[in-house]
């Protein structure tokens, strides 16, 4: 494990010695200032650099999605003023005479 001073700290991630200082000063990249000087450990830069690499997704990771064998399926709607209530249904398959409700009626 090697100590590196602001400068070869910057030239290892190929970036300019300010960036380095203000992402250093912003906790972005691991860095401790003793004294007026920064110092870099070279390890924590390159797990600083492979963190930056894209997450690679292992085939054991990926899912695949099953078709939904429920798409030809009947769909019965049930919603809308011509669906039968819970209470009908029940009636007519009971086989007992359901009442009609009144509508609205306006009379003069």
């Amino acid at each position: 494990m090697n100590t590196l001073d602001l400068q070869a700290a910057a030239t290892f991630l190929h970036i300019h010695p300010v960036t380095l200082q203000e992402k250093a000063r912003a906790g972005e990249i691991p860095g401790a200032k003793i004294g007026k000087c920064w110092v870099f450990v070279d390890v924590d830069l390159v797990e600083h650099i492979r963190a930056q690499y894209p997450r690679r997704v292992l085939q054991s990771e990926r899912k695949e999605l099953e078709p939904c064998h429920s798409t030809n399926a009947a769909i019965h709607r049930i919603d809308g003023s011509k669906s039968a209530t819970a209470g009908q249904q029940y009636s007519a398959a009971l086989g007992l005479k359901t009442k009609l409700k009144p509508g609205s009626i306006t009379t003069s």
